[in-house]
């Protein structure tokens, strides 16, 4: 009986790395690897996500808002209710002082999952949204405190009512995403 060329405890090979963009950081260009796409080797190998089970290019959403500035507009609301509203007390408490830069990312997190330019992903990855949130207790109350001042945003700022209601779906989802406590839904620890 003949040896096999490679031993069965073999790691599989290693699938072709290409960089697919550069992130700015303290000053450097750090490249960001990915997988090679057919046609377009400088392509990102995975659309960011989305409002719709869509590509972001097929995505109307950004369009259907009206753009960038009504994101800022809506962007602006939501975090002048997270700074008054008493429910939104211990959600506001995880931020900063200074929310502008906060602001800023979340316009760029929104305009890119909307369908609009893709600058989220380039200047920061993938979204990673329940890592990025990992160090915050965000349970069930967190979830709804974050939700009333978004929903009461898009409300105030959103004028057609499909449109809103498909967002209010989607950033609930989001929303529900993100939580860690214990018992939720997609709770690691009870597995």
């Amino acid at each position: 009986m003949s040896k096999p060329d490679t031993p069965a405890s073999a790691p599989p090979a290693c699938p072709a790395r290409v960089v697919v963009g550069y992130l700015r950081r303290d000053g450097w260009a750090v490249p960001v690897y990915g997988e090679p796409t057919q046609g377009n080797p400088g392509a990102h190998a995975a659309p960011a996500p989305t409002v719709s089970s869509e590509a972001a290019a097929n995505n109307p959403h950004f369009v259907r808002l009206g753009g960038v500035s009504i994101i800022e507009q809506l962007v602006e609301r939501f975090y002048a209710l997270m700074d008054t509203l008493p429910e939104a007390a211990t959600i506001r408490a995880m931020h900063g002082p200074n929310l502008a830069p906060v602001k800023e990312v979340l316009v760029r997190y929104i305009t890119e999952w909307t369908g609009g330019p893709q600058v989220y992903s380039a200047e920061r990855g993938h979204p990673r949204l329940r890592r990025k949130h990992l160090p915050f207790a965000i349970g069930q109350a967190e979830r709804d405190a974050w939700m009333l001042c978004m929903t009461q945003a898009l409300d105030e700022v959103v004028a057609d009512p499909e449109l809103k209601d498909q967002l209010t779906r989607a950033f609930a989802k989001t929303a529900d995403f993100i939580r860690n406590d214990k018992g939720s839904s997609h709770d690691h620890h009870s597995h």
